[in-house]
């Protein structure tokens, strides 16, 4: 008998819940995820002379975004148009990340992007990086999305890992080796 009456319980609880404001703090829509986090990887290849930049990106919030800056629909998993597509990607995290390498700015090669999982990785590369003292870098990736946003910053060189984590609005961090 109490088993029975623990469950009307519940099942009354589970009602009014869904029709209070509390349900908000229980019912996510698919599409939003309580985290806006972005991860950006930079390795420095002492054999190839070059840093090697990742950028990990939330898919949907990545496509809106880019929706917004270039006022047409995107799609990253399957794009119509892969040229467009890859150009879009480029412009956007090149205009919102930016390095400099012992004080000197450098330029971002986009290498491409692809689709792992719910994110989007996107690659550059900064080629004549013989050795590397000091990175700095200025990270605003998403933060025309939204201002809950977090960027993670992790930078290799010469087998040692340093790391930030930027909160919106904050957007630079250094590394020193």
């Amino acid at each position: 008998m109490a088993a029975v009456v623990y469950k009307w319980f519940l099942f009354t609880c589970f009602l009014f819940l869904i029709g209070s404001n509390e349900s908000k703090k229980f019912f996510v829509p698919v599409n939003v995820h309580p985290y806006y986090i972005s991860v950006v990887e930079i390795n420095h290849n002492s054999v190839d002379k070059t840093l090697e930049i990742s950028c990990k990106i939330f898919t949907n919030d990545f496509e809106t975004t880019l929706e917004k800056n270039y006022k047409s629909k995107v799609d990253l998993t399957k794009p119509k148009d892969q040229a467009l597509a890859e150009k879009w990607v480029s412009e956007y995290v090149k205009s919102h990340l930016s390095i400099k390498a012992d004080g000197k700015n450098v330029n971002l090669s986009f290498l491409g992007f692809e689709k792992e999982d719910e994110a989007i990785y996107s690659y550059f590369q900064i080629d004549n990086i013989t050795s590397v003292k000091k990175v700095d870098v200025v990270n605003s990736l998403l933060h025309d999305f939204s201002d809950q946003q977090i960027n993670i910053i992790h930078c290799s060189v010469g087998g040692k890992r340093q790391s930030s984590k930027l909160d919106y609005p904050k957007t630079e961090a250094s590394f020193s080796y």
